[in-house]
């Protein structure tokens, strides 16, 4: 594990997050960002007790304060070391409702979390990545964590979609801005339910055999995303279950 560079996850409750936090961790020093601490303990303390190291925080992406005052825990908890990997899973305001029952509450919720809290976190982010381009040994990396609601507004989903393609936007604006600068941002699209126990009950393609996203094959390309060479730099990337209907 190095111990010059770091990772941090935001949005690290079970399933895309935690998957991330455990794969980034046999590489890393690793950050765990959440809202609530019991989204996060029980992860950190597996990686801990693993031989690994990681800490939590509790943040809200959305409230400017609030990031700044976790960046500067990190600053305090893990002094010298720079920043390999920022990878932003933060999801807010998930309604499947029609527009006119909605409320002007419910897409500031969603338009917080999914795009302001990217915009949040990646000011305080990049300058990290900035400084660990000339020593990393893999290009500091920004990954964002997308939905099929990035690319399509759905019936029913209008907060969802307008939050995520406000997310997918500004992402394709920090990739051209500091890609020419060595750090690689990419933004993935997760077309599918994800295999976690809050849907466990849920019976999608069928049911049949890896009919879901599996958190772990998801953080394993999020590893492949950060360790491209920077001739090769990937801005987008879909995923799916190979019988999903896209």
């Amino acid at each position: 594990m190095s111990s010059k560079f770091f990772a941090i996850v935001a949005g690290a409750g079970p399933g895309t997050g935690r998957a991330c936090a455990l794969r980034f961790a046999k590489a890393y020093p690793v950050v765990l960002l959440t809202r609530n601490p019991e989204s996060y303990q029980d992860t950190v303390a597996e990686i801990n007790k693993s031989g690994g190291k990681a800490i939590g925080i509790s943040a809200d992406a959305s409230d400017v304060k609030s990031v700044n005052s976790a960046f500067e825990t990190i600053a305090k908890e893990l002094p010298g070391l720079k920043l390999a990997a920022a990878i932003y899973n933060v999801g807010a305001g998930f309604k499947r409702k029609p527009f006119l029952e909605l409320d002007v509450e419910d897409f500031d919720t969603s338009v917080g979390g999914n795009s302001r809290g990217l915009f949040n976190f990646a000011q305080k982010a990049i300058p990290l990545l900035l400084e660990a381009v000339p020593e990393s040994e893999h290009p500091p990396t920004l990954l964002i964590t997308g939905a099929t609601a990035s690319i399509r507004g759905s019936a029913l989903f209008s907060t969802m979609a307008a939050s995520m393609f406000a997310r997918r936007a500004l992402g394709q604006s920090l990739a051209r801005e500091f890609g020419p600068k060595g750090i690689h941002v990419a933004h993935a699209i997760i077309d599918g339910v994800i295999d976690i126990p809050r849907t466990s009950g849920y019976v999608v393609n069928g049911g049949v055999e890896d009919s879901k996203l599996r958190a772990d094959a998801i953080a394993e390309s999020y590893w492949n995303l950060h360790t491209q060479h920077r001739s090769a730099f990937t801005q987008e990337v879909d995923m799916r279950p190979y019988v999903e209907k896209f």
